[in-house]
């Protein structure tokens, strides 16, 4: 089953210097039938202000994803950590039994853009815990590139929790088949282009959550980006 949902379907809420397409109900949205996808709970799409961001706020048992699409993001937590990541960049923090972190833009003059995703843990008060890692921009073409694992590595942040996500820019005319285990998810995000996933086709921005699709043949209608979340 392929449910789609359109861009124009998501919440959003422009503050002015945040601008956020929200896919689940996080804040100040809320809808009793749209808190989540099997273990993932928020997918927001943020556009922020140069020199703008969140102060000082606190987390407990959540794993939470960066993914930055334009400009750079600078994070410092309660733990000594200070990083910062841009474009090609995945930023994975572990909340665990408890952090307070704050996140800018790390521009003072450029608006920056990125995804930022929270999952479920697999288990609860787990040690906080920080991560920053890059990747080849050459190495999403044409391919599924996993830049978030179980098992982490060079180019790719471990997660708490039995799922992967991967990147991929597939060009026009290209197609890539991805096999799905059993009583397994897939949540995909088309970030720029078009294309289709077996029946179902997407536009920029569209995002669709697939349940019992045993196999995923991905086809490149136009040049495009997207990503890929396999979790149970």
């Amino acid at each position: 089953m392929i449910q789609v949902f359109p861009a124009h379907t998501r919440n959003t809420t422009d503050l002015g210097w945040l601008k956020s397409h929200k896919n689940f109900s996080f804040g100040d949205y809320f809808d009793e039938d749209n808190v989540g996808f099997g273990v993932m709970r928020v997918c927001n799409d943020d556009d922020i202000a140069a020199g703008r961001g969140f102060g000082p706020h606190p987390h407990s048992d959540m794993e939470i994803v960066s993914i930055v699409l334009s400009g750079a993001i600078k994070h410092e937590d309660s733990l000594g950590h200070v990083a910062v990541t841009g474009v090609n960049g995945v930023q994975r923090m572990s909340a665990g039994s408890g952090v307070i972190h704050a996140e800018y833009n790390a521009s003072d003059t450029e608006p920056m853009s990125l995804f930022q995703l929270w999952f479920m843990p697999s288990k609860r008060g787990l040690e906080p815990s920080f991560e920053n890692v890059t990747y080849e921009p050459e190495a999403l073409i044409n391919t599924l590139l996993p830049v978030v694992t179980p098992e982490g590595g060079e180019h790719a942040a471990k997660i708490h929790q039995d799922m992967s996500i991967y990147l991929s820019k597939l060009e026009a005319g290209k197609e890539l088949v991805f096999k799905q285990g059993e009583n397994r998810r897939i949540f995909l995000m088309l970030i720029s282009g078009k294309l289709s996933a077996n029946d179902a086709v997407l536009e920029t921005k569209d995002s669709a959550r697939m349940e019992a699709e045993q196999t995923v043949e991905i086809r490149a209608i136009e040049d495009t980006h997207f990503m890929l979340i396999d979790l149970p």
